[in-house]
């Protein structure tokens, strides 16, 4: 069984930094590409930032460009979001996704991911 469990959201205030995990099991990990993706209740998910299964490849959305930082540790089967400067917007659920190595590694539609973590929540005080 394939699972993406999400760590790492709280409370912290504006300026701030967190680092988010997803630790994967049920799967080749290092034959994923990964994405991280945020949402607000009622708001549709947002693209964040994505990896290709390497680690040699990035690409984020333009609202988090030069503030987050995508990694992954393939040994450890486990993907990182790494939040600095936070702002009170970055408050949402966050969570990461896998799609599979032999599809396009960059990927902003959410539909295009195999599978789901369950979200971790972060929220920004001002």
């Amino acid at each position: 069984q394939v699972q993406l469990v999400e760590s790492g959201g709280g409370l912290v205030q504006a300026g701030g930094s967190l680092r988010l995990s997803c630790a994967a099991s049920g799967l080749a990990f290092s034959s994923y590409h990964m994405g991280w993706f945020r949402q607000l209740p009622g708001k549709e998910r947002e693209f964040v930032a994505a990896i290709s299964w390497s680690g040699g490849s990035t690409y984020y959305a333009d609202s988090v460009k030069g503030r987050f930082t995508i990694s992954r540790d393939n040994a450890k089967n486990t993907g990182y979001l790494q939040i600095d400067s936070l702002k009170p917007e970055d408050t949402a659920e966050y969570y990461c996704a896998a799609k599979r190595k032999d599809t396009n590694w960059l990927e902003t539609r959410p539909n295009q991911y195999n599978y789901w973590g369950q979200g971790t929540r972060v929220t920004v005080s001002t």
